[in-house]
């Protein structure tokens, strides 16, 4: 049993480096695209239907489809893609997708007051987007991106398809080649769950502190 065990963790843990990697490239990858989606959502007409069409797609289609998409696919069009990269890029923008609805609601809860003031000193639409409008709403958004890198890295256990040795794909590993599945699987699940728990701590630490922040100026 203890022979097992210890054979179990370190494959484990080498998986769960590569699910944390793949999910937090995929969070700051996504985030850019995101943002220019959340603009072109208050945008002119084209710009709010092109934004409209990526988010129908990306939003209303499995993930696993979108991964297989982008892996075998894309090289049809001459983008070979090593399958950490494609699942990091799958990823990428399918979050940005739903990172776009996060960064929507922080902009919009920010006092029109502030952006009109900012207006009269004569900035511009892209300062006032970049230097005033982000920073405010990063409080307000602060707990639904938690969540968000939360589904990320639970989604990620599904790049296993394309052949990325990411947690679940150790797990299906490990239970191969000691029979024993139980063992395997609900340690994997033990690390998910100490990563929802750990992310959620991390997030509720951040906020607190922008807290005390804020109340001392």
């Amino acid at each position: 049993m203890e022979k097992t065990v210890a054979h179990i963790w370190p494959a484990l843990l080498d998986g769960l480096t590569t699910t944390m990697t793949i999910s937090l490239a995929a969070l700051l990858l996504g985030a850019p695209l995101a943002l220019v989606l959340a603009a072109a959502g208050r945008g002119g007409r084209w710009a709010r239907t092109l934004a409209g069409v990526y988010l129908s797609f990306w939003r209303g289609t499995p993930i696993l489809v979108q991964l297989l998409i982008v892996f075998y696919i894309l090289p049809f069009l001459g983008l070979e893609l090593e399958p950490v990269f494609a699942a990091t890029v799958a990823l990428a923008l399918n979050t940005a997708a739903f990172q776009s609805d996060i960064y929507r609601a922080g902009l919009q809860a920010i006092p029109k007051g502030e952006i009109e003031a900012a207006k009269m000193l004569g900035l511009s639409p892209r300062k006032i987007f970049l230097h005033i409008e982000v920073p405010q709403a990063f409080r307000t958004m602060l707990p639904a991106l938690v969540g968000e890198m939360q589904a990320l890295v639970k989604n990620s256990s599904l790049v296993s398809v394309i052949a990325v040795t990411d947690l679940t794909r150790r797990a299906q590993q490990v239970a191969a080649s000691t029979f024993r599945p139980l063992e395997a699987y609900a340690s994997a699940l033990i690390l998910y769950v100490a990563i929802g728990v750990l992310l959620a701590g991390v997030g509720l630490l951040i906020e607190r502190r922008l807290s005390h922040r804020s109340d001392g100026q």
